[in-house]
Formats: C-alpha cells, structure tokens, sequence
C-alpha cells in the first residue's frame, strides 16, 4: 500500500527529453519540469489575477512556481535580445524559509531547462562547477540584494522575498520623505536586524511573555492569549476599516459595533477585549515597541500622504500563504504591483495559525475590488482602463496525503463551515488520489495504573525510537519539553506551529485535547454536528450544548479545529492520535459516527508504530529539518546519523534562536550572554568546517558577537571568515586602532577604495587627535601630506607641533589664536623675541586677554587668578622695546594693578596719556581703578579738593559718555572696556565676570547651567550697558557726595576767620585763618562747590526721572544754599562777587549753566507748602537768578503766582516776594521803596529767614539807596565822583539810573534799628538762623558789625546837606554803646559805636587793615571839576577812574560781567524737564515748535529701532552703509552698476557671511580631539565626512 501511495501521489512524471538527459550527464543538482494536473495547468495559463484556494498540499505554490517559470521561460526565449524589459515577477510570503525553497526550487528549474543546449564539453564544466554550500542556514547565504527597493534592476528578477524584507527595501527609500511619519516608519524598518528594533518588536512571543501578565486579571481570566492577539493585530489594527482612522486603529464604538457574522470571535466580549487593547497600546507606546500592523500603517501613511513610489512598480506579483498576512499588507503588496491583471492570490484560511492573521479570503477578495474600483478614494492606485475580474480557482486533490487521512481532515473543516460559516472559506472537499488506512484513536489507556507513556515506549522499542519521516506531534514547547523529559530520545517530538509546512510519513499526534484551552462542555457542541446515533444514544439531543445560546463562547472551538486540521494534514500515510482525557470523547465519537478513524484499545495490545532509517535517511531529514529551522529535531536525526560535526552546527543555530527569543523579553544582560553562548558555538564549527562553510560559520559568530556587544572578537572573526571590511570597522568600533591599521596594511586590496579611504581617515583622526599615542609610521608617506590632512581636518594640535618642529612660531601662534588658545599663542609667539612681529603679535594677544579677562570692574584682587596671573606674568617677558608707546603704557596700566602696592599716580599718568590720545576707555579703566577707593579728605584744602573733584569729574563724565551714547557698544575700545564680545552673526557675548554680568537674556538659565557664555542681541546689550553704567555712575557720586558732605571745606568757620579761635571741639567747618582768606581762597570755594554740582548733574542728566523725586528736590535745594553761601560770604573778609576770577575756576563756564539749571528747577519747584525756610529760599533764588540772568523764571514759578503764604502780604495786600523780585532786579523806579517796605514785614514781623540772606537784602537796598541818592542830587557823569563804595554795591544789578524813588528811607533805618536792638538782645533764636551752626551771641556780633559797616558807608557817602539822615545813623550806631561803663560793647563794632559821624571811613578803613582782600573803592571822574578827596597813605582804599557810569561794573568785575552777559543768549540744559507755564506764542512759534518735536520724536524713534532691529536687519544694514559709503568714496556713476551694487550686493554678501558663519559653526563643533574626549572615538568616521566637506 504504502509502495502504491509513493508511486500515485508523491512521485512526478517528468517528460523525457534533452534537458533531462544533459542534466543526467552533468550530474547537476537541478529539478526537472513535471506534469501538472488540469487544474494546475488551467491556473498557469490564466492571463487574468486569480485567486487560488486549496488545503494543505493541493499544489497552490507549484503552480505559482510553473507559471512564474513559463513567464521567465517566455522572455528569454523570445524577448530577451529585444528592447522589451524583462518581466519583474516577485513571490512573497511571510516565511523565510518557504521563500527560500521556492527561489532554490525555481532556480533549479531554470538551470534543467537551460540544459538543453549545453554541448559535452559544457556539462563537463558545469559538473566541475557544481559547489556544496555544506550545512548553512539559508538566511545566512549572503545576497546581492540592495537595501532599497528602488535599486532593484531587472538582474534581480524574478525575486523572492518574505514580506518583511520586502517592507523593509520600501521603507528604505522614504527616509528622506518629507512626510511626518517617514522617520518613525524607517526606523522600524531599515535595520530590522540591529538591537533596537528587534527589541522592540512585539511578536506573539513577546506579546504572551512580556505583556499578558501585566494586563489586569479580571481582562484576562479564562481567555486565551493567542486568540486576543490575532484579534488585536487582525481587526482592531490590521482590518480595512482601521484605514479610516486618523490613528490607524479601530475605535471603542466601531469594533464593538461589529457584525457577529463575518466578525464571530469574541461577538459578545468585545468591551473586554478592547479594554484588553487599551492597555496593550499603552503599554507598547511606554516601552516605544511596534507590532506588525503598526510597520504595516507606517509605509501605508507615507505613500497614502501623497509620498510618490520609488523605484519601478513589479509586473507580477505573486503571494503564498496569503492567510498569514494582514488585510493592511495586502493593499501595500497591491500599492506594489502596477498591473492589475498580474496578481496571484493563494492560501487556505483553515491553515490559519499564524498570530495576528483574522481575515477570510472573501474578505480579501471584496477589499481588492474595492481597491481597484474605487477611483475618487484611491486614484493613484488604480488605472483608468478596464480590469478583467479576477479569476477564482479551487484545488482539491490532495497530493500529499491518502483518502484515508484527507477524509478526518474534511470533517474538522466541515465542523468549523457548519458552526462558523463566515471564519473560513466555503471550498470544495478535497481528495486524494488514492485511499487509505483511517487515522487510529488509541484510547482507553489508563494512565492512573499503568504509565500511560509506557505505550510510546513500547511502541518505539523494537526500533530504538522513530523512524527519520515520523514526528510526534504536540500542543505547545510546554508539552513538547515534558514529553522529552519523560521518553528522552524517542524521536522527533514537534509543536504543532513548527510543523506547519512540513510533511512526514506518519505522526503521531500527542494529547491535543488534554493540552486544550477548550474545556470539555464547550468541545461538546461537535455533539451537534452527529446525525445518527451512537450505540443507541442520541448524542446531539441528550448532550450537545445549544451554540446559538452563546457563539462566543465556542471561538475557542474553532481555533482549535483549524489547529486540529494542520495537524492531521501533516501526516502522508499515517495518522495516529493519542489521547485519553475526557475532552477527547465529543470528537471521537463525531469520527467515530462518520466511521473516519480507528479506535484502538489495550485489549487490542500494544502496536507497531516505529520503523527503522538508514542513517542517509536520518541524514536526509536532518538536512530537511535544519532548512526548516527545526534545529533541535535536525540534531536528533544527526545524532542518529552518527554526524556529530553536523550536531554542533545545528546546536549552534539553535543557540542562536534562542538568543533572538531573548529579545525584547529578558534583560539586555541575559541577551548578550545568549548570543556570545551561539558565537562560541559557531566558532567552534567553524574550527572544524572547511572552506566556505568555515567562513560562513565565523561570519554567523562575527553577528552573534555584535549583539553580544562584544566589538573585538566580532571584528576576530570577522578576520577569519575574509570579510577584511567589516573587520576594520568593527575594530574601530572596538578603538582597536593600531588593529584596524593593520588589516588596512594587509588586506586593503580586498576592501572597497572608499571604506578603505574612510578607515585611514578615522585612524589618522584618531592617532592625530591623542597626545598619549604615538601614531604607526605607515599613516603618512610625507611631510606635506601630513600637513595637508592636519590642516583640512583641523586638527590644530597636532599641527602646532608640527610647525613648532620645523620652526614656524609664528604660523603655531596664529594657529592657536584661530582655536581660542592665546595663552599658548603668546608663548609661542615668544620663542622667537628677535622677530618684531612675533613679539607685536604676543603683545597684541596679551593685551586682549587683559582686556578680556580684567575688564572694567574687575576687582585688582582678582588680578591673582589662575589667568590674569598668568597674563602679567607672560607681560613681564615682552621685549618692550620693540613696542610703541601706546601698548607698552597700556601694559603697564595693567601691571600697576596687579602689582601688590596700587600706584595711584601712574595710573593717573596714564589716564592723561590715553585722554590726550583720545583713548577715553582705557583712561576710564585707569581711572576707575584710581577711584575704587576714595581718599581721605575730611581736612583737605581747598586746592587739594579742588584737584580730586577735577579728576573724578573726568571720571564720571567719562562713565556719563559711555551711558548717554547712543550706541556705545558700536565702538570697539567700548566692546573691549567692559569685556563684550561681538559674535559674526551679530549676536554678543559677555565675558564671565564682567561689570555687565546681570543681563537679561531671552532664555531662563540657572546658575549652575551656566557654562557657556549666553549671547544677546545688540539691543540687549546697549540697554544692559547703559543702564549698569548709569547705575555705577550713581553709585559712585553718591559715595563721593556723602564724602563732600563729611569734608569741612565747603563751608569756613567764621569764629576761627575772625577770632583765629574755636571753642567747639567737633566743629564740621574748615578753619582757615583770617590772613589766608584772599580771592584765590574765595573762588577756590565757588570752584568747588560749582565743580561739586557739576558732578551731580551728571547723575541727574543719566537719570532725568530722578529731579522729580522729593529728595533730589531737597538735595539741589541743599546745594544751592552751599553756593549762594560761596558766593555771599556772611562776612565781607570772605570775598564777594567782585573777586570771582573765573580763569582760575576750571570748568566754571558749564558749572554756571549746572547752577543757572539748578536755580531754574528749583524756583519752579519751590512751594511755601512744603519748603520749612521758604523765606530764606526764594530770597537767595531771587538773588541768585538775578544775578547770574535767570529771572525770567521768577516771573512765572508757582510760588510767585500761585502758592503765595498769607504771612507774606503786607498792607495792603502785596505779596512780598513780588516786592524783593522788583527790588533786587530794580526793574521799575519804585524798586528801593518796594524793597524797604518788603524788608520791613520781614523785619517787624519776625519772619523766619537765614540771618546772612536778610542782611544780603538790606545791603542790596540801602547800597541802591545811596547810588540812586547821588544821582539825583548830582544828575550827569560825575554824580558818583568822590564817593568811596564796596566793589560788591557798584556790581550788582543796580542800574544807574536817576529816577529811582529814594523815599522811605527812615522806614528802613527803623527797621534797620529794630534789628539790630533784637541781635544785641539775644532775642533772635526763634527767627534768624545761620547754614551749618546755629547763632551764637560772637555771630550776633559779627552781623551787627556788618550792619554798621553797612549804614557808616550810607552816611559816608551822603552828602553834607541830609543832616538828618547823618544824625539819624550816628544815632542807632551810637545806640549800640553800653551804658555799663564796665561792660564794653564787643570789639568786632565797638570803633563803630564811639566814632563821630566824620571818622566812619576811617574806622572802616582801620576794621579793613588785616583783611586780604581789598574791598572799598574810589570813584574818580576823569575830568571833572569836583573836588576829589585824598586818603592816608596806609588806607586800602582803591582808586578807580572812569569817564562813563555805565563802565565802572565792568572795568570792577569784568569776569562777572562778561559771564553774565554770555549766559543770557544761552538756553538752559537740554535735560531740564521743568514745566514751563503757558506763554502767548504766535501762530509762527507754534508751528516751528510742533516741527522741532515732530523731527525728534522721529529721531528716537529711529534710535529706538535701530537698537531693537533684528540682528538680520542689523547685519544687512552695516553692509549696505559700508557698500554706501564706498560707493561714495569711488564716486560711482548713476547706472545700472550702482544700483546691483547697492540693491543685490548686500543681500549676496549677508547671505555668503552666513554660509560662512554656519560652517564656522559647524567646524567648530566637530573639533574631533575635543569630541574624542568627550564621546569616545564612534563618532569619528561621520565627524571626519563632516570636516572634509566643510574644508
């Protein structure tokens, strides 16, 4: 029978002919065309798509095979000289090794067929040729196949690919698409065989052992994993309506909502299921894992998102075992074919037991007509002519297995048509070619008494254990491995999934039932499907469940029937099922009624199953086996055909797969151990293997050492098996150089030219890049080809000492500046001092590092650094003589700090030397170091001060620069001040360290981040300068203000001046003795007190804002009392305006405009509300303005219009303010009337006011008197002969002018009387006050003494006939006699008090005689016919002539004057913000003032953007104003020239600085030696490609 059954089913009727006999000849391992039955030649032939359906061994792939051959055979016999293409035809499958069988089987085929034609001499070579590849797994054969699909050329066809490969060559070509997807896509793809990705691939494996347990219980209880896998990858991800999503997977609503029909499994739990679903995806997305029908989605994404196909489309495609695939992978196999008629479909959804799989092939056919029907959805898939329907074929005879077999087949799949109509596809019955013995059922077998495995070893035994083509069969490994521990070495023992595609002649399938998931009440339900009874029993009434109940509860049923029938069709001539659990009977006694098997039991006794091989046999199927990657069984039938070379080799590969298992599941640690545990094995086989075979075997272990991570003996075996190549890289991986350099020695000729070029570049690289290695001789054949790669790769070490080996100091100096060394470039620059430009070089660097490193601001103590000390110690070493003055100065500025005792003078010689080179910052940087600490000037003299404010004035004015510029960073002596840096792309940085540290950036850095220098715009830059300047400039004169105000000299004690005396101990005033006080003494005090003020305003220019804050209100108003009081001395020793001589005040022209700025803003802001010595105030502002032409602002303050005390109106009602305004500038003829009856209510009323500022007012008013008296009683020039006057009274604002009122008079020596009867009455300290001291009884005296100098020079000057008047003063002055003879007046007035009326000028002449400064003057009239007095020779009475009135002022005081006279043209500060009041200005006026803000407010704006601009626009204008201004220079013509020039040519050059800016970049940041240190050297093959092409 079973010699019957080889000759009918299995054998092949091959007709005879020449190929057949040449292959006999040529003894060629060929196959040779057979015959093919009629329903196999009818598919063949078909010129349509077909689809092909047929079970287990039907022929399905034998007729894919002939008729991609007679396609092949077509062209070559008739097109292949032609211009027609040849056919590109592909097979593509899910299983490697089906795909390899079917490419060896169809080249074996090709190879008979061209026998043909062969002569003898031919064959003769070709038996020659004939090469064994020994015992290699087929995927290890190394292809010529290219990565991309697109690369594919008609050589390559016809292809046979596995699907994944296939997918990975397509997604090769869209790694560069531009669609969002395309990387993720590719990632998952292109390197399906590195670590990563295979890690992260979630197989069924993976998804049992690494996801099922984390899920929650109560999802998973009583479900079957396999199932809910297939039905997560199959439907929710990989069905056709998952295409409709945006996420490419089926929502909760969608999938719930199947029908039941066409989607049985799980109909009734799919809440659960998806749940189940749910937490797998997040679960995958955490762990950054991807299953098949995500890599599926991936491509289909691109290419559905508008990514065109790459690469010329296939013109047949043909898929076997089409159920194992995805309904997604099916319309990307379609996407792949450009002929719609060339497709060919097979497969059997019975057979279905791949995980993941879920689709009938009605549904594949219904989705492929959608495919090719629908335009509007899918118009760049399908073709606008019209497709001939695809064919349909069945295959029903069996060519494997015998009617006997094939007839228990059919009833599974009649069970699974019955109960799930819709889960498979509805097929005709398949049959044999001849029948055969029934399967056998052995049952009955008690396992409780006797062992039940006794009956396979009994079985075995007569033949030592299975034959080489009989298998046992089991439910999973678990089973598998507890049935080998049980029966050891019986036979080959298989799982059900590693038999699929395999045949055998008998097997035995072992407890399929017992190892079920299905538990026996759901079995039950095939009770249904019996018709008759069984011995008497009607089963399906009595015992079968009803299935309508519940369908989903019996999925797990109809799994189990398709595993069932893989199972039973892998037998060829028998079949025997051993089982004896309960789950066993339903479908026993379903055979048994339909008489399909035979029952055996152990009353039949034990039978003969075993037959005996020959060891080719075990051979024979050891090689089969190991080709279907069955190596555990393959080392079975080699160990029982005595091969143990043979045995290793098939451990090896087993070792192997065992180590892929660990991926994505065990620990990375275990991985590796996995791995370098299979490359041990293979290099043991390989130490054995000969030839090919051995350099195949190293090859294996070389990859199994790469995952193992272990670089060197990869790249060792590598080595052996001849792959010279992969060995250098993987030596380089290793950074095993000085390996990688000798298998480029040795064997480069065996390496492609540009991996070999590659190789020598990283290894120079490398050996260039290390201090510590010296690099192997044979890296370079000369000098200047190592000077040419050092150069082009940037490596600047190495190339520094190589210059400095041959000498060339200058050109390794340079180098280092070019790579931010200049610490190093200095000293090189130094090693050859006898070169002027090396050392001008090392000065130049030198000094940028100071200025970089010890900047404006920097502390001298940080001068000690690492550094700077370092820099000062290099400085000390320059040849100074070969420098100019100007570096050796500023290097010398820098050494002065640094020295341990600061030389304040130097560098104040130093600051003078740069300011007279116009060198402002680095004066600044001196001065600002001679400032850090101010000296000690509390008893300072005048002069002495006057010197520091002149010099720290210079200073703060040079700060004010930097903060009032517009652009200061624009400069580079600024830049370089303050340590900023300018980047080439516009951008700026600041040095770590600087005065400008605290900068706000436009990215939020934390300290400790810190550690590259943050760049800013040059906006940034300027405000942040800008606004640090200003606030160190306040600071500084604030600290320097707080000194003044601590130091005596502004103020002079008048007891010590009179009495060379003073009792108070801690007195804050300057004692300067009474023969010291000369004019210098004088405008020395105005000289600082203007200078003073000037520094302040500084402050106040850089910070407007502040002159509105109450405090500085207070501050100036502090000021100008201290002046006024400089100006007015209190006693007439001091000085008086008559003595200014503003040549010897430095500065004094701007201090006077500081001061008139001052007396304006104050006026205006002055308000009796809030000031406590208003009086006081406006009486010195009043005079103030008055006499130096600010007393316009009288006429319009607040507190003369608006804010008027009620204290201040005398009867009836006039403001008294108003009456001193008039009085001092005697504007009208009732100026001296108005200023007596003023002083009056200021007098009789007790007014609170500064005793020195009333007794200013009343001289002003009673020297006008006097002046006025003499010109109304002697009207013409000489009306002012004779007369003897201070040079104070002649100067003032009086005006000469005869129609002045005189009334009154006795008014105010009244009140004159009154005055002085309080000061000697000690009744004055509630009202009258002294600056700085209160008044003592010696001040009294002092002002009373004053007061009679006053009124003895009134009546002095009078003349003879106003006997009242005389009579009048003698009397008050006489008054002041003490009537206590024993109580004398004080001596300062006592000469006064006893002297007739006659002697007044000589007892004022006598008080004058130690005083200095000359005050009196005699007026002559040249000319005149008068009588002129003449004085003792000893009086100090000046003589003065004139010719004119209107000359004496000027030929008295002619500084004053002319000061005066030029402060009136001029306008006030332009930074003072006081409001003006309202004036009546013409149309005219208003129109030219609206222009005049109009065309500012312009200006900053146009300031405001330029320091706001973009970098861009910066950069783009900088260039076009250069461009401009050479354009002008050149003298262009007007043309089209000029205007490319000025229109294109900038935006070029912005462009090309750019480019050149980025490669900058990027060339820095692949310095390799610093990368190297960092990364290690992987990266120096891809950061060596960049330097070359960036070079």
């Amino acid at each position: 029978m079973d010699q019957l059954h080889s000759l009918l089913v299995l054998d092949k009727y091959v007709t005879f002919s020449q190929a057949l006999l040449n292959g006999l000849i040529a003894k060629n391992d060929v196959q040779h065309v057979f015959e093919l039955t009629p329903q196999q030649r009818e598919i063949v032939e078909c010129t349509t798509s077909c689809y092909v359906l047929g079970r287990s061994g039907t022929g399905k792939t034998t007729t894919m095979l002939f008729k991609m051959l007679g396609i092949q055979q077509a062209w070559q016999l008739h097109f292949e000289c032609s211009d027609i293409p040849r056919p590109r035809q592909i097979f593509v499958t899910t299983s490697h090794m089906l795909a390899n069988n079917v490419e060896k089987c169809f080249r074996k085929f090709m190879n008979s067929l061209s026998l043909a034609g062969c002569t003898l001499d031919e064959l003769a070579k070709l038996q020659s040729r004939h090469v064994d590849l020994g015992l290699v797994d087929s995927d290890n054969v190394s292809g010529t196949l290219p990565q991309r699909f697109s690369e594919l050329e008609d050589r390559h066809f016809p292809l046979f690919l596995p699907f994944e490969r296939l997918a990975r060559m397509i997604a090769a070509d869209m790694l560069n698409a531009d669609h969002p997807g395309a990387k993720r896509m590719t990632k998952l793809f292109m390197y399906s065989n590195g670590q990563e990705v295979l890690g992260s691939f979630v197989s069924y494996e993976v998804f049992v052992n690494s996801y099922w347990p984390h899920f929650p219980p109560y999802l998973t209880k009583g479900r079957d994993p396999w199932l809910v896998f297939g039905e997560i990858v199959g439907t929710i991800e990989g069905s056709e309506k998952s295409l409709g999503f945006h996420d490419r997977t089926l929502d909760k609503n969608t999938y719930c909502n199947l029908p039941s029909r066409s989607n049985p499994t799980f109909s009734g739990q799919r809440h659960i299921i998806y749940a189940i679903y749910e937490a797998y995806s997040k679960l995958k997305h955490q762990r950054r894992h991807h299953d098949a029908a995500e890599r599926t989605h991936a491509i289909l994404n691109t290419l559905l998102g508008g990514t065109s196909f790459q690469g010329r489309q296939v013109d047949f495609l043909y898929v076997d075992e089409a159920q194992d695939c995805l309904l997604i992978d099916a319309l990307l196999l379609r996407l792949l074919c450009s002929n719609p008629e060339g497709l060919l479909w097979a497969g059997d959804t019975a057979q279905t037991i791949s995980p993941g799989s879920s689709f009938r092939f009605d549904d594949l056919r219904a989705f492929l007509h959608r495919i090719e029907m629908d335009q509007a959805s899918s118009t760049h898939i399908v073709r606008e002519q019209a497709v001939a329907h695809p064919a349909s074929f069945q295959l029903t005879i069996n060519h494997r297995s015998h009617g006997g077999i094939l007839n228990c087949a059919r009833s599974v799949i009649q069970l699974v048509s019955h109960f799930w109509p819709h889960s498979i596809d509805s097929l005709q019955p398949e049959h044999g070619t001849v029948d055969g013995a029934k399967p056998v059922f052995f049952t009955g077998w008690d396992k409780d008494v006797v062992r039940y495995e006794q009956f396979l070893v009994t079985a075995s035994s007569s033949h030592n254990g299975f034959g080489a083509r009989q298998c046992i069969l089991v439910r999973d490994e678990n089973a598998k491995e507890e049935l080998q521990q049980r029966l050891g070495a019986i036979g080959m023992i298989m799982t059900l999934y590693e038999s699929k595609g395999l045949e055998f002649d008998d097997v035995l399938l072992y407890n399929f039932f017992e190892d079920s998931n299905v538990d026996l009440s759901r079995w039950r339900l095939v009770l249904a499907a019996i018709d008759d009874a069984v011995e008497g029993h009607n089963l399906r009434r009595q015992q079968a469940p009803c299935f309508e109940r519940d369908t989903s509860r019996y999925a797990g049923v109809c799994s189990e029937l398709k595993f069932l029938y893989v199972g039973i069709t892998r037998a060829c001539k028998r079949l025997w099922i051993v089982d004896n659990s309960d789950k066993v009977e339903p479908m026993k006694l379903f055979w048994t009624s339909r008489s399909q098997i035979q029952n055996h039991t152990p009353d039949s006794g034990v039978p003969q199953l075993a037959v005996s091989s020959t060891p080719e046999e075990w051979a024979e199927s050891g090689h089969s086996l190991f080709q279907h990657k069955r190596y555990i069984q393959a080392m079975h039938c080699f160990e029982r055909a005595d091969m143990p070379c043979a045995v290793r080799i098939a451990e090896a590969y087993h070792f192997r797969e065992l180590a892929r298992a660990t991926i994505g599941v065990c620990l990375l640690s275990e991985q590796q151990r996995a791995f370098a545990k299979a490359a041990n094995a293979f290099v043991t086989c390989g130490g054995e293997a000969p030839g090919r075979e051995k350099l195949q075997y190293y090859r294996t272990a070389a990859e199994c050492y790469i995952r193992a991570a272990d670089d060197r003996k990869a790249a060792d075996a590598y080595r052996v098996a001849e792959e010279y190549e992969v060995a250098a890289k993987r030596y380089y991986k290793a950074g095993i150089f000085n390996k990688t350099v000798d298998v480029l020695t040795s064997h480069s000729k065996k390496m492609s030219h540009d991996c070999s070029d590659e190789l020598l570049t990283v290894c120079r690289l490398y050996y260039c890049s290390k201090d510590d290695e010296k690099p192997p001789s044979s890296l370079f054949s000369s000098f200047e080809e190592e000077l040419d790669f050092l150069e082009t790769y940037g490596l600047d070490v190495a190339l520094v000492v190589l210059y400095e080996s041959h000498g060339k100091y200058v050109e390794a100096g340079e180098l280092h500046l070019s790579e931010d060394r200049p610490l190093d470039a200095i000293r090189v620059f130094l090693k050859d001092k006898t070169n002027k430009h090396a050392v001008r070089r090392a000065a130049d660097t030198l000094l940028e590092c100071l200025w970089k490193h010890c900047s404006f601001g920097v502390a001298p103590k940080e001068f000690q650094n690492k550094t700077p000390k370092t820099l000062i110690s290099l400085s000390h070493q320059l040849p100074l003589d070969l420098l100019s003055l100007q570096v050796r100065n500023e290097i010398m500025m820098f050494q002065t700090v640094a020295a341990e005792e600061l030389d304040r003078v130097v560098l104040e010689a130093l600051a003078q030397f740069f300011m007279e080179q116009k060198d402002n910052a680095a004066a600044l940087w001196c001065l600002n170091h001679v400032f850090s600490r101010l000296p000690q000037l509390l008893s300072a003299t005048s002069e002495e001060f006057a010197l520091f404010l002149r010099k720290f004035y210079t200073y703060c004015h040079l700060l004010y620069t930097v903060a009032s510029q517009n652009d200061p960073v624009g400069g580079r002596s600024i830049r370089r001040l303050f340590a900023i840096t300018q980047l080439s792309d516009g951008q700026y940085v600041v040095q770590t360290g600087s005065f400008i540290l605290s900068i706000p950036n436009t990215e939020s850095t934390t300290e400790g981040e810190r550690k590259e220098p943050l760049s800013y715009t040059h906006g940034q830059i300027t405000n942040a300068l800008k606004e640090r300047v200003r606030s160190y400039l306040r600071y500084q004169v604030q600290a320097e203000t707080g000194l003044c105000n601590n130091a005596k000299v502004f103020s002079q004690c008048l007891l010590y001046s009179i009495n060379g005396s003073c009792n108070y101990a801690k007195c804050k005033q300057q004692h300067v003795p009474l023969s010291s006080l000369d004019s210098a003494q004088y405008n020395a005090r105005v000289g600082i007190h203007l200078q003073q003020m000037r520094i302040i305003q500084l402050v106040y220019s850089a910070f407007p804002e502040m002159r509105e804050w109450n405090s500085i209100k207070g501050e100036i108003a502090n000021w100008i009392a201290h002046l006024y009081e400089a100006f007015f001395p209190p006693f007439r020793a001091q000085g008086s305006l008559a003595d200014l001589n503003w040549s010897s005040i430095q500065g004094a022209h701007d201090g006077i405009r500081v001061m008139r700025n001052w007396v304006r803003s104050a006026i205006y802001s002055l308000e009796p509300r809030y000031s406590s010595n208003f009086l006081t105030d406006i009486l010195s502002l009043i005079k103030l303005s008055s006499t130096f032409g600010e007393s316009d602002a009288l006429q319009n303050a607040n507190c003369v219009l608006r804010y008027r005390p009620r204290s201040l109106f005398r009867h009836p009602g006039r403001y008294i303010v108003e009456d001193m305004i008039e009085s001092v500038q005697s504007s009208i003829e009732t100026s001296i009337p108005t200023g007596i009856l003023g002083l009056h209510h200021i007098i009789r009323n007790n007014l609170q006011v500064n005793l020195s500022v009333l007794c200013d007012c009343i001289e002003g008013v009673l020297g006008a008197y006097v002046i006025a008296l003499r010109l109304k009683n002697n009207p013409g020039v000489d009306s002012l002969h004779d007369v003897v006057l201070p040079r104070s009274w002649l100067i003032g604002n009086n005006k000469f002018d005869a129609r002045q009122d005189v009334k009154l008079i006795d008014h105010l020596l009244d009140d004159i009387q009154y005055l002085l009867e309080r000061l000697r009455s000690d009744s004055t300290e509630e009202n009258l006050w002294l600056v700085h001291v209160s008044v003592t009884p010696v001040h009294r005296s002092i002002f009373i003494a004053r007061i009679c100098r006053m009124l003895c020079l009134a009546s002095y000057n009078c003349s003879p006939d106003l006997v009242d008047l005389k009579a009048k003063v003698s009397n008050i002055i006489a008054g002041l006699r003490s009537n206590d003879t024993t109580c004398l007046a004080p001596s300062i007035y006592r000469k006064y008090t006893e002297a007739a009326c006659e002697d007044y000028l000589r007892v004022i002449v006598a008080y004058d005689e130690k005083h200095v400064i000359p005050n009196l003057v005699h007026l002559v009239c040249e000319g005149t016919m008068l009588g002129t007095s003449n004085f003792a020779m000893g009086w100090r009475i000046e003589r003065l002539s004139y010719s004119r009135l209107d000359e004496i002022p000027a030929r008295l005081a002619s500084p004053l004057i002319s000061a005066r006279s030029s402060l009136l043209v001029e306008a006030p500060l332009s930074d003072d913000d006081q409001a003006v009041p309202t004036v009546n200005a013409t149309k005219e006026e208003e129109s030219a003032a609206r222009l005049i803000q109009q065309v500012y407010h312009q200006h900053c704006q146009r300031q405001k953007r330029r320091l706001e601009r973009s970098t861009i626009e910066a950069e783009r204008s900088a260039i076009f104003a250069a461009c401009l201004k050479h354009a002008q220079v050149s003298a262009f013509p007007r043309g089209f020239y000029r205007l490319l020039y000025l229109g294109p040519l900038p935006h070029l050059l912005l462009a090309l600085k750019k480019g050149i800016s980025i490669a900058t970049f990027v060339k820095a940041t692949t310095k390799i030696p610093g990368l190297l240190l960092r990364e290690g050297h992987e990266r120096l093959e891809e950061l060596g490609r960049q330097r070359s092409e960036i070079s």
